[in-house]
């Protein structure tokens, strides 16, 4: 029995967002088990999850990027998943420089508070 073009196309937009409603549904399980292992912090965990929500989302609603786009007058749709993605991918890169500042500026303080201690205790 043959199919016709349409029904094999629809098919394989089916496949499309089966694959892609499976990765998020996988990317959030293992984000939520390396939690649980105390392997990764609840604030960068939120992130992740984040991320698995939308390869959901988009992969089960491949017409929303469509509608994203028009909105935001992107003429090649999916042009603008790369612009989304790179724009995460800064975003990230500077909560990381960020946090890592931080915890060099307390390592520091911290540093500096021993030396005083012991420099205390060694003049008792």
């Amino acid at each position: 029995m043959m199919r016709s073009s349409k029904e094999a196309k629809n098919i394989q937009i089916m496949s499309y967002q089966i694959t892609s409603a499976i990765l998020g549904l996988l990317l959030a399980s293992i984000i939520l088990w390396l939690i649980r292992r105390d392997l990764l912090h609840s604030h960068h965990a939120l992130w992740w999850i984040l991320i698995a929500l939308m390869v959901m989302l988009l992969g089960i609603f491949p017409k929303m990027i469509d509608w994203l786009a028009t909105i935001l007058g992107v003429h090649y749709p999916p042009t603008l998943l790369f612009i989304l993605g790179i724009g995460m991918i800064l975003v990230k890169v500077i909560s990381i420089d960020l946090h890592q500042s931080d915890i060099e500026r307390k390592m520091r303080r911290l540093a500096q508070r021993l030396a005083i201690l012991e420099q205390e205790q060694a003049n008792k």
